[in-house]
């Protein structure tokens, strides 16, 4: 696959074609390698190899001599794939092979950013191994290659797979009542809700960007790179009913291919009761080839009103900051019941100030970024602006199920909302409102935003910034 690949550019990138032609075997040969090597590490760091002898086997100590076997580590951190390709790549590419690559010192840069896992600095090289991955990662699954090559470096679907890997393998309760998941010989039952809203937490505490808001929306991106079986009628949600002994329960479902998240050798012993499908209110049990399955669930077909900001480009700062305010909700009365759905909540007995104690932490960490084009953040007039409702989203998405219940009339986001206006550290405007606009004036067009302001900076820096120059309070 990275050959054809390869064969659409012309490389290195705007040399002459005489440079082009003369490189084009060291190219050709370093893409090979990259492609072949740039996951090898994955040995080093989420194998126990063990020689006959009983001895532990390292890649560092050379060949293997004799028989061996070999089991996964638990607790995995596929982060340490890139970092730990350096203690391999050496033994298998050989010093004549090293010294050739070496004599293009642009191949060669890009060939060791690619080994080291930092691909965004890989240029082309870097994207024609990216995607030369996850067409092979596509095919493996029974995905479609050509919606796989659409991801860019470092995307969506990378996150989306790392993510439910670490939550079915250290979050998820699977093949039991309550549990999130079922696995079967041919396939691995996700409740969807539960575990939409789990991965999108897990993502946002890892400060991913671009997370969709809606659970339709990931089901798509889940569904366009084959991360999940489709229904026969092209759907990513399945309808089952779990039975196991005297209890039995209907759910839906996400659909996943066990070897997306396990290796053979540390994949749970499947659930002893059954996954029937059900299509027509009649369940059946699930073969690898199911019947036509009865439509998506409700829940499945909601669409959300709120496009999510953080999947803008970042073309134009003040166009991007515009568009994104523009994007916002603007505060209403009517309101969807809060999630139930169990998850690590910030620890504090005031709910209001475990938000402020949030926000804290995220600007120290970067996590939450400041005046920039997807902040949700500014400084004005030497006060601190906290967006609503992007903010409280953010926090209510990262933390489900936050409110526990307490107030089933109310959006979760509302709820956190209304606990911060409690803590009474916001200013009033002078009619009494909580709620201040801000006018965001650029050279194209201008807009207005929605917010509390916190006139004590201190609160959240140590230094403050300076203003953002392109946000104006709007006086009453």
């Amino acid at each position: 696959m990275q050959f054809e690949l390869r064969q659409s550019y012309l490389l290195p990138t705007g040399a002459a074609p005489e440079d082009q032609a003369a490189q084009t075997d060291a190219w050709s040969a370093g893409i090979a390698y990259g492609a072949l090597l740039h996951d090898i590490g994955k040995i080093a760091v989420d194998l126990l190899v063990e020689r006959q002898d009983g001895r532990v086997w390292h890649p560092w100590q050379g060949s293997l001599d004799q028989p061996y076997r070999f089991r996964y580590l638990k607790g995995r951190d596929y982060h340490l794939h890139g970092a730990a390709g350096g203690l391999l790549y050496t033994q298998i590419l050989d010093r004549p092979i090293l010294d050739w690559l070496s004599g293009f010192p642009s191949l060669w840069a890009s060939l060791l950013y690619v080994l080291a896992g930092q691909y965004e600095r890989a240029g082309v090289f870097g994207e024609l191994v990216m995607q030369a991955d996850r067409v092979s990662t596509a095919q493996n699954i029974g995905g479609n290659p050509n919606k796989a090559l659409q991801a860019p470096i470092h995307s969506l679907q990378h996150h989306l797979i790392s993510g439910l890997r670490h939550l079915v393998q250290h979050e998820l309760k699977l093949n039991q009542p309550g549990a999130a998941g079922w696995l079967t010989q041919d396939a691995l039952w996700l409740v969807s809700k539960t575990v939409t809203d789990k991965l999108r937490a897990y993502l946002l505490s890892q400060s991913i960007e671009g997370i969709p808001t809606s659970n339709i929306a990931v089901f798509d991106e889940l569904q366009s790179h084959g991360l999940v079986e489709s229904t026969p009628e092209g759907k990513a949600i399945w309808t089952a009913l779990v039975a196991q002994g005297n209890w039995q329960q209907s759910f839906t479902f996400l659909r996943i291919q066990p070897a997306l998240i396990w290796g053979n050798e540390d994949r749970p012993d499947a659930f002893s009761g059954t996954v029937s499908i059900a299509f027509d209110d009649h369940p059946t049990d699930a073969p690898a080839s199911a019947p036509e399955p009865k439509a998506a669930s409700p829940s499945s077909r909601r669409s959300s009103s709120l496009t999510d900001p953080m999947a803008m480009e970042d073309v134009d700062y003040l166009g991007t900051l515009l568009d994104m305010f523009e994007l916002e909700e603007p505060e209403v009365s009517d309101a969807s019941s809060a999630s139930t759905l169990e998850i690590s909540n910030p620890s504090s007995d005031d709910p209001g100030q475990a938000f402020l104690n949030w926000v804290k932490a995220g600007i120290l960490s970067h996590k939450l970024i400041i005046n920039d084009s997807k902040a949700k953040i500014h400084t004005v007039c030497g006060s601190v602006f906290l967006v609503t409702p992007g903010l409280f989203q953010r926090y209510a998405q990262e933390f489900p199920g936050i409110s526990q219940g307490a107030d089933q009339e109310i959006e979760e986001w509302r709820w956190v909302q209304k606990q911060f206006e409690k803590l009474k550290v916001h200013r009033k405007r002078d009619n009494g409102l909580n709620i201040w606009a801000c006018q965001v004036q650029g050279p194209r067009k201008k807009t207005t935003l929605k917010g509390y302001l916190i006139e004590e900076p201190k609160l959240f820096f140590e230094l403050i910034p300076p203003d953002n120059p392109f946000l104006k309070i709007v006086k009453d």
